[in-house]
């Protein structure tokens, strides 16, 4: 019982307690003073109190009809007062109930209001989208210019070769010495003969295929061109061009079991999309090209560098040169490359999840950023990508994941799914190398 239910039956008492003064046994007043006659004055009655005193043995009430109805009538308004009181007080406490239950809605839609003005109704990466600015190469192929990049190399002397000459840190990647031959195109590096810009010093690079390519690839094998002492070293300009000198036996040809990965940005007919917003944010969209500047004057090249996790939870950043099929590929306004779908079942690619719900964010679909398996400096490190869509049962209780190992977690205890993304209904492979924009 609340403090004014206990205050009401109190009110609703006193006329009983009244009562019990004025008939029945003797009050205690009378008991203490001979001159009281129950609630009056003994002088008051004829014949004093003696006469009350017979009056009251015979069980009838000597105290005067109209106080005790005066009494009786006070305390039946004063109840019937203390009734209305109690019905106010009961719908007071209802219409302040009600009250208290719209403030506290209220409050709790400012609270909320106001945490997600403090920390954003989605993930807020700093740095999220960079600019990163790669040195390029010129090469060669049908005796027309070539700008490429190089981004990773199964072998680490060639690793550190271009790095030194380049002055940008080529990652080495292993796993891509696994690569199936129908994944690679071949490229030829010369050793000697005309000093030029090319990886060991000598004249460009040449291609075997370009973009414009149905073989296209950026993942190329090498063969290492030499010229014989007694030949006249001269640039070669294209793969028909060296295969004649190769059988006038004035140049020797060496396959190599080096990849190295050497998307190309500007080619006879063609150049990766540059975007026409170049202005980056946290929520800076996929679409519209991933090249923010091509300069062959500078000799250089800017991406838009995505920040995502290593499987560790490291922070990393990745551009996007080329992917399979054509329809991400265009999306994203990259090169396709379909002969990166021989790569899906080979350990040349490595497993990258993309969050298709939960928190949003800046990754490519709208979510927070995706997870690698693999980062550089990992033996199972590779710029080629099979893609994971990791997707929420409940994504009203989705919470950030950073590492391989708390996505598992969470697969394992039934609270996210994965499985491998098939755009177009076809293999999805996506050339991503992880690269640092800040060196």
């Amino acid at each position: 019982m609340n403090k004014s239910q206990s205050y009401i039956a109190v009110i609703a008492m006193l006329p009983l307690f009244v009562a019990g003064l004025s008939v029945g046994p003797a009050p205690f007043a009378e008991a203490a003073n001979p001159d009281i006659c129950g609630v009056q004055m003994c002088s008051d009655i004829p014949g004093g109190r003696q006469a009350w005193e017979e009056e009251r043995n015979k069980g009838v009430p000597v105290a005067k009809p109209q106080d005790t109805d005066e009494t009786d009538k006070d305390n039946m308004e004063k109840m019937d007062k203390d009734h209305m009181d109690k019905d106010s007080m009961e719908k007071m406490d209802k219409d302040n109930m009600e009250k208290m239950d719209k403030d506290m809605e209220k409050m709790d839609k400012m609270s909320k209001d106001s945490m997600e003005q403090s920390m954003g109704s989605e993930l807020r990466l700093s740095r999220a989208n960079v600019p990163a600015t790669i040195p390029l190469h010129m090469g060669y192929y049908g005796g027309d210019e070539v700008y490429f990049i190089i981004t990773d190399s199964s072998d680490p002397t060639h690793a550190e070769i271009i790095t030194e000459a380049q002055g940008w840190k080529v990652e080495l990647a292993p796993v891509l010495a696994n690569a199936p031959p129908e994944a690679l195109s071949r490229t030829y590096m010369f050793t000697n003969g005309v000093q030029g810009e090319g990886v060991h010093g000598f004249q460009s690079e040449v291609f075997t295929t370009t973009p414009s390519q149905e073989g296209y690839s950026a993942l190329t094998s090498h063969v290492h061109v030499a010229w014989n002492d007694d030949a006249t070293a001269r640039v070669l300009t294209s793969e028909e061009m060296i295969q004649e000198a190769e059988t006038a036996g004035e140049i020797i040809l060496i396959d190599l079991t080096v990849v190295l990965n050497m998307p190309h940005i500007v080619w006879p007919d063609g150049q990766m999309q540059v975007k026409e917003d170049k202005t980056l944010a946290h929520d800076t969209k996929y679409g519209g090209g991933q090249v923010l500047d091509i300069d062959t004057d500078a000799m250089t090249v800017t991406f838009v560098a995505h920040r995502g996790w290593g499987p560790d939870g490291r922070t990393i950043y990745y551009i996007v040169t080329d992917a399979t099929p054509s329809g991400p590929a265009n999306g994203m306004g990259v090169v396709s490359a379909p002969t990166s779908a021989s790569l899906l079942a080979n350990s040349a690619a490595v497993d990258l999840y993309q969050f298709k719900s939960g928190i949003k964010g800046p990754g490519p679909l709208g979510f927070q950023p995706g997870i690698a398996a693999g980062a550089p400096g990992d033996a199972n490190y590779s710029p080629m990508w099979r893609i994971f869509l990791a997707d929420w049962i409940d994504p009203a209780n989705a919470e950030l994941i950073e590492t391989i190992a708390d996505l598992n977690a969470y697969v394992g205890d039934g609270k996210l799914s994965t499985s491998i993304a098939r755009p177009m209904d076809s293999d999805h492979i996506v050339n991503c190398p992880f690269i640092d924009p800040f060196q």
